[in-house]
């Protein structure tokens, strides 16, 4: 199992928007790939979203946000369970 964790900063006027896009479109686009298991989309009040999503092997990227939505681009993180 992969965990992988999106993030992105929106602008000031775009983040009711982009957690539209995020929820609407972008998670959507990944519930239908074979190897997804399950996401979460969480938000901050400094304007960040964030998506944790679980797969059975190699993860899938998620889209590119509308640019003219964020403040910066996407940043992408992988974690793997560890055996405690």
């Amino acid at each position: 199992m992969i965990a992988r964790m999106w993030e992105v900063r929106a602008s000031r006027s775009g983040f009711d928007e982009l957690l539209t896009w995020v929820c609407e479109v972008a998670v959507p686009k990944l519930e239908v790939l074979p190897s997804y298991v399950s996401s979460e989309v969480f938000s901050s009040t400094d304007l960040r979203i964030v998506v944790i999503s679980k797969w059975r092997n190699t993860p899938a990227e998620l889209p590119a946000p509308p640019s003219e939505l964020v403040a910066r681009a996407p940043h992408v993180w992988d974690f793997t369970p560890v055996d405690r």
